[in-house]
């Protein structure tokens, strides 16, 4: 009975993560593709107001010259951001839009679309 419990638990919270990277992935595809399609760049200056956040409140995209930066809203260990960095790198893994995601000095992650 114990391990039903666990697992549902494990389930439900899982279930809630992959609804918020995907809507996140849904936010950065399309920064990416609106680099290609709309904007040469989206400039250094007024860039936060292009910014959008999950509806869960958990990451915050936001896009600069031709890169997107993305920071979780909360505090989490270097761990939490290598995931996402990884889990990022992997969907945009066969994406010729995009050259590279790493973290940056500042701690969150970007997503390279330069040219």
């Amino acid at each position: 009975m114990k391990k039903i419990i666990i697992y549902s638990i494990l389930l439900i919270l899982a279930i809630g993560c992959s609804q918020s990277k995907k809507e996140l992935y849904e936010i950065t595809d399309e920064f990416v593709l609106s680099l290609e399609t709309t904007y040469e760049s989206y400039g250094v200056l007024g860039c936060s107001k292009y910014s959008e956040t999950t509806t869960d409140g958990l990451y915050t995209v936001m896009p600069i010259g031709r890169l997107i930066n993305v920071k979780i809203q909360k505090f989490v260990d270097d761990e939490e951001y290598e995931s996402l960095r990884r889990s990022l790198e992997k969907h945009y893994k066969n994406n010729h839009r995009v050259n590279k995601v790493y973290i940056n000095q500042g701690g969150t992650i970007m997503v390279d679309c330069r040219n």
